[in-house]
C-alpha cells in the first residue's frame, strides 16, 4: 500500500525544541500492510543489559551514538560499570580528523555528518574518552543536539580553503575547532568524576576496557571472503580496511550467537524499505520483496550492487526472543523514528531483515571467535 508522511517525533518534539520548521513536503511512500500483531513486548525478550535510549536529535550521528552504547554495554560486561559517556566529544574529533584529512587530499575528503562506528577505534586511542557529565556538547538552553548550521559554516569554511589552495593544516583545525567550540563548546583537557580528576586519556585507562578488542565484519561478494577489506561507503571517508569479509552464513552465525551468549552488536546498514515502520517499530522483509527461502548472498549482494541497500543507520543489538523458528532482536535506536512508538527508542527487527539489508556489524573478539578461529591461524 502506499502510505501518507505522517509527522513523529522528529517533526512534533525535536523541531519545536529547536525552533525549527519542518521542511518535508506531503509525499507517500511505499509500505506493506502490516497485518496482524508482532512480538514488540520488550518483557519477552532476553535482553543485554545496556543503558537507556538517548536521541541524537537533529544530528546525522547514529554512528557515534550505536558505538557508544555498545562501549557501555562492553563496560557493564565486563567491569560492572554503569556509565554514561559523552558521544559529543567522539563527533567533535571525529570532526577535527575529517577537516585535517580534507586538506591532506586536497578537498576531496567526504564532509559530511555521517561516519562508521569503528572510528572509535581510530578516536579513542589518540583522544580518550569522557563522561556525559563533562562534555554534553551542546548548549544548555538546548534539549536536542542540532548540528545543520554548524555543518554549513564548516563546509563553507572548507570550501572557502579549497578555492584559495590554503592548505595549512593547523590554520584549518584551529578554525573548525573554534567553529565546533561556539556550537558544541570547548572540549574538556581535565575534569572531575566520583570526586577524582582525570584526562580523557587517564579516564578511559581506569575503565580497563580495549576499544582495539572490538572487530568489524561484513559479507559481501565483491571482496575475498575471510580476509579483510574495505568497507565502501561515503561514510567510511578515511577508507578503513579493517572489516573482516565472511560468508553470509557465518555473518548471521556471528550475530545470532553473540547476541544469546550475552554479548550485543553495533550494527550498521539500510531502514529505508517498505517492511521498515515506524508506528509498528518493526523491520521484516515483506513476502512481495522477497520470499524467505531465498535470502542468500546473492539476493544480498544485488541489493549491494544496485544500492537499494546503503548504510543508512548504526544501531545497537540488546536482545533476541525466539518465535517459533525464528528470531527477533531487540534493538536500541537514537534516531528520531525509534522514538515514534510505544517503546521509545527501540525496534525489532526480524532475522531476515538482518540478514538481506543490514551491512556491517561490531562486536568483541570473543564473540566471533568460532569464525575468527577459521581465519587468523
Amino acid at each position: 500500500m502506499f502510505k501518507s508522511k505522517a509527522d513523529g517525533f522528529y517533526e512534533t518534539v525535536i523541531l519545536q525544541s529547536i525552533n525549527a520548521q519542518s521542511k518535508s513536503v506531503s509525499q507517500t511512500y511505499l509500505s506493506m500492510e502490516f497485518p496482524g500483531n508482532y512480538p514488540t513486548n520488550i518483557a519477552d525478550y532476553t535482553t543485554i543489559q545496556h543503558t537507556i535510549p538517548k536521541s541524537q536529535g537533529s544530528t546525522g550521528t547514529c554512528w557515534c551514538f550505536a558505538a557508544t552504547s555498545f562501549l557501555e554495554s562492553e563496560i557493564m560486561r565486563q567491569q560492572s560499570l554503569s556509565i554514561d559517556l559523552s558521544e559529543m566529544y567522539f563527533v567533535y574529533w571525529e570532526y577535527v580528523d575529517r577537516a585535517l584529512d580534507f586538506v591532506k587530499t586536497r578537498g576531496e575528503t567526504y564532509f559530511e555528518q555521517g561516519s562508521e562506528a569503528n572510528a572509535l577505534k581510530r578516536l579513542i586511542p589518540k583522544y580518550g574518552c569522557v563522561p556525559e557529565s563533562a562534555y554534553p556538547g551542546k548548549p544548555d538552553y538546548r534539549e536536542f543536539h542540532s548540528h545543520s548550521d554548524m555543518l554549513a559554516e564548516m563546509k563553507t569554511y572548507l570550501a572557502g580553503v579549497k578555492t584559495a589552495g590554503e592548505w595549512n593544516e593547523k590554520l584549518v583545525e584551529a578554525s573548525i575547532r573554534s567553529i565546533l567550540d561556539a556550537h558544541m563548546g570547548e572540549v574538556p583537557e581535565q575534569f572531575t568524576y566520583n570526586n577524582q580528576s582525570f584526562t580523557p586519556q587517564s579516564f578511559y585507562a581506569s575503565l580497563n576496557v580495549d576499544v582495539l578488542d572490538c572487530f568489524s565484519f561484513m559479507s559481501t561478494m565483491s571482496a575475498p571472503y575471510g580476509q579483510k577489506a574495505e568497507l565502501v561507503e561515503p561514510d567510511n571517508w578515511w577508507h578503513s580496511d579493517d572489516y573482516y569479509n565472511i560468508e553470509l552464513d557465518d555473518y548471521y552465525q556471528i550475530i545470532e550467537e553473540s547476541v544469546k551468549n550475552g554479548y550485543s552488536i553495533c550494527i550498521c546498514g539500510d531502514v529505508s524499505e517498505p517492511g521498515y515502520d515506524s508506528s509498528k517499530e518493526v523491520a521484516l522483509v515483506p513476502d512481495f520483496d522477497i520470499p524467505s527461502e531465498y535470502i542468500n548472498a546473492n539476493s544480498r549482494e544485488l541489493r549491494l550492487y544496485n544500492q537499494s541497500t546503503t548504510d543508512d543507520h548504526c544501531i545497537h543489538i540488546v536482545g533476541y526472543q525466539d518465535v517459533g523458528n525464528e528470531t527477533w532482536f531487540l534493538i536500541k535506536d537514537s534516531g528520531s523514528g525509534g522514538f515514534d512508538g510505544k517503546n521509545k527508542g527501540y525496534r525489532f527487527f526480524h532475522e531476515d531483515y538482518i540478514r538481506l539489508k543490514m551491512m556491517n556489524i561490531m562486536l568483541h573478539k570473543d564473540a566471533a571467535k568460532s569464525v575468527l578461529d577459521e581465519i587468523i591461524k
